[in-house]
């Protein structure tokens, strides 16, 4: 990938909670593009023709903003997940690309609310491996619909949820269960420390996922909804302790990895990962890292 800011990252200590570690990135460097973070106007609607695999965007402020891989909407027909990071335009209505994540249901409204909760590590997972073998093959930018829903199935069993319309979104009731919701209480107070772009995720010693963002303030609008993503991924066991040579090793496996470039949905230029160890994908626009999500295969 060689993006620039994230070879020159560095790793602070975590905090862990429930045996899930949170290790705060910096990334050194100019700040970015100016990009409004997750303003109010935005508006969210399924096309006049009602699509799975894509929806409708406008921004109607005159700075652009970010839409991130891997948060949810709520509403229309049927809750969906981003499939890319969007960079939308300023003044500007554009289709993107997203992935279902309630299978049971196809009626609603039109609208749709932002979600509070980031989709599920293991969701994202597959589904950025298969939207990066979609990019490398045609171009396309859809994921395996039937891969998502049997993993969202298969979250849903292990937190114990049960949901008539197979809603990844049901899942939330966890929160409120052992204990997550005074930590989950604690972490979103606390939020991200002075200057940090990004998190690393870790169980003991393993590292499972990053999330990076271009400047303190989009990672500080998305931090609830990551927070709340990963304390839906409690592992019931962990192994050693956590490292930060792991977790940089990490972020620098990503900015090294081979990647498949293709033009934005919105501005910029994506590149999406897939080796054997890591499946990521990365949002740069003017030569900087807007946004960037990796997951371990192994974990």
């Amino acid at each position: 990938m060689t993006i620039e800011q994230l070879d020159r990252a560095s790793i602070g200590r975590p905090i862990t909670r429930h045996g899930i570690s949170l290790y705060p990135v910096y990334l050194h460097g100019d700040g970015g593009p100016d990009i409004a973070a997750r303003p109010d106007d935005v508006a969210i609607t399924e096309q006049d023709s009602a699509e799975v695999p894509s929806i409708v965007v406008v921004n109607p402020g005159p700075r652009p903003t970010l839409l991130v891989e891997g948060e949810t909407v709520t509403g229309g027909q049927q809750n969906r997940v981003l499939n890319v990071s969007v960079l939308v335009p300023a003044a500007s209505t554009i289709e993107v690309p997203v992935s279902c994540v309630e299978a049971g249901r196809w009626n609603g409204r039109s609208a749709f609310e932002r979600g509070q909760t980031f989709a599920p590590r293991r969701v994202r997972r597959v589904k950025t491996a298969s939207v990066a073998e979609a990019v490398r093959l045609d171009g396309a930018k859809y994921s395996d619909q039937g891969a998502v829903w049997n993993v969202i199935d298969h979250e849903l069993r292990a937190l114990r949820v049960n949901s008539t319309t197979r809603a990844f979104h049901a899942a939330e009731v966890a929160l409120e269960r052992d204990g997550l919701a005074d930590v989950l209480d604690e972490l979103v107070r606390v939020g991200p420390l002075p200057g940090q772009c990004g998190i690393v995720f870790g169980h003991g010693n393993r590292i499972v996922a990053a999330e990076l963002f271009a400047t303190p303030e989009l990672l500080a609008a998305n931090w609830e909804g990551l927070v709340r993503a990963a304390l839906l991924d409690t592992p019931v066991v962990t192994e050693g302790r956590p490292s930060v040579s792991r977790a940089l090793r990490f972020v620098h496996r990503l900015a090294n990895a081979p990647t498949t470039r293709t033009p934005g949905v919105g501005l910029g230029e994506e590149m999406h990962v897939r080796t054997s160890r890591i499946v990521g994908q990365a949002l740069v626009f003017e030569g900087s890292l807007v946004h960037a999500s990796v997951f371990a295969l192994a974990a």
